[in-house]
């Protein structure tokens, strides 16, 4: 389970906000995005260091701020991290590291 942010009591009353930066997001071809996902991006990556409550128009001024770019590669990298890869034997993961 993942910790609570100090600014997930916002996320009820930025639901419209979210949802227009998820449409620049679909207009931009990335349909598969999520709430979820972009919030999990903003609270892991963008807020990752903040300790101290933001006020609302900072939080919003971050969601529109968000690149698709910048997204994308969070989920990529955040994709490898979970990933977990089992192999069969040792030999396949010798020939994968070769």
């Amino acid at each position: 389970m993942e910790n609570i942010h100090i600014n997930d009591h916002y996320r009820t009353k930025l639901h419209l906000v979210l949802e227009s930066k998820l449409a620049e997001f679909h207009l931009l071809g990335y349909d598969s995005v999520t709430e979820n996902e972009l919030w999990r991006y903003l609270v892991k990556k963008k807020w990752k260091k903040v300790k101290d409550e933001m006020r609302l128009f900072e939080i919003v001024q971050e969601i529109y701020s968000v690149k698709v770019s910048d997204y994308i590669n969070f989920a990529t990298i955040d994709a490898y991290k979970t990933t977990e890869f089992s192999f069969d034997d040792e030999n396949e993961l010798k020939e994968l590291l070769k």
